[in-house]
């Protein structure tokens, strides 16, 4: 029986790599061998509560992780005709029959090889240039949700847009906003490194919200509007939230104007800390953003054609064989910012 090794939640803060039985693909299945997967925020949630609860006499199972594969076909089942051995390929971890690959799933990416069941280009894998590396293809993902952001936010080149969280996702937005010829556009967080990065991959200015009063600051970027009341307030027109805190949704309240639209990609805890009535002073529109319902592989061409640009947001990139360094990266406030495992030499 041929094996391999496996990642997945181990004790609280903790992870393990296993040994498990290598997948055998069927008629249907393709199987891939990873070369690069990245760390998600899901991932460290898992890491932090050790795992799923399945309420199996109240026990916690082991649940594999990784969600942001990328790697090579190296086996093709019978019924397979656009798929070959060799093809570099990013994975959509929610067209798994079996559950969402790393997010509850029976697979998970952060593996030497991943089983893609039922394979079809263009919905449940991609094939991408060579020219593009395995650790900036396992960007894929994320860029996918930031992607979906901005499009919900319906964003155009005259717009003035503001950025709450320098993580992924929020510098991915950013990015995108750029691409699309948005002018001006300010991303906001409290991490020194983050906004340095920011800069650097095009944001248009920064604000240390942690030093600077964002509201003013956003008057002076933006120029200024008023609320329903006829109030000062910043002339910007979206605000995109990828920090995921109450905090983020106290300053847009305070410092939107008259119509403007908050657009929510960052994971909220519960919290009893908004003021959804202060929404009414400025008829701020509130739009969710969940996932990517078409853009998993909408975005993959355009990673390749701008891929250096986007390797900015990789802060670090170890080896498979120091998995356990990558997660206490991930886990560590400020210690990273985009971790990726590279399973080779090839990054």
């Amino acid at each position: 029986m041929a094996t391999m090794k496996s990642v997945r939640t181990g004790t609280r803060n903790e992870v393990e790599v296993v040994e498990v039985e290598r997948p055998v693909p069927g008629p249907r299945d393709v199987l891939v061998r990873i070369r690069a997967c990245g760390i998600c925020g899901t991932d460290t949630f898992f890491v932090r509560t050790g795992g799923t609860p399945y309420n199996i006499a109240g026990s916690v199972v082991p649940l594999p992780l990784g969600h942001e594969p990328a790697g090579e076909v190296v086996e093709v089942g019978s019924g397979i005709t656009d798929l070959k051995p060799g093809d570099r390929v990013v994975v959509n971890p929610q067209a798994a029959p079996s559950g969402i690959i790393g997010c509850g799933g029976e697979l998970g990416g952060m593996n030497e090889y991943l089983l893609i069941e039922d394979a079809v280009v263009g919905s449940s894998v991609a094939v991408f240039p060579d020219e593009l590396s395995f650790g900036v293809a396992a960007l894929n993902e994320p860029l996918a949700v930031a992607r979906h952001c901005v499009n919900r936010s319906e964003a155009k080149p005259g717009d003035k847009v503001v950025v709450f969280g320098a993580g992924t996702i929020g510098l991915g937005a950013t990015i995108w906003l750029k691409l699309r010829g948005v002018e001006r556009v300010v991303v906001v967080d409290v991490v020194p490194e983050r906004l340095r990065t920011a800069l650097t991959i095009g944001a248009d200015a920064v604000i240390n919200s942690a030093e600077e009063d964002v509201t003013g600051r956003l008057i002076e970027l933006h120029g200024e509007a008023a609320d329903a009341l006829g109030r000062p307030r910043a002339g910007t027109d979206i605000y995109i939230d990828a920090a995921g805190v109450a905090a983020v949704f106290n300053a847009t309240v305070d410092a939107a104007k008259w119509g403007a639209k908050l657009v929510m990609v960052g994971v909220h805890k519960p919290s009893e800390l908004i003021d959804l009535g202060a929404m009414l002073r400025s008829e701020l529109t509130l739009i969710a953003s969940q996932g990517y319902p078409t853009e998993i592989f909408e975005v993959t061409a355009e990673l390749a054609e701008h891929k250096d640009r986007f390797a900015g947001l990789i802060s670090h990139q170890v080896p498979f064989a120091e998995v356990t360094r990558a997660f206490e990266l991930a886990l560590t406030p400020g210690a990273a910012e985009k971790v990726i495992v590279i399973f080779d030499d090839e990054g």
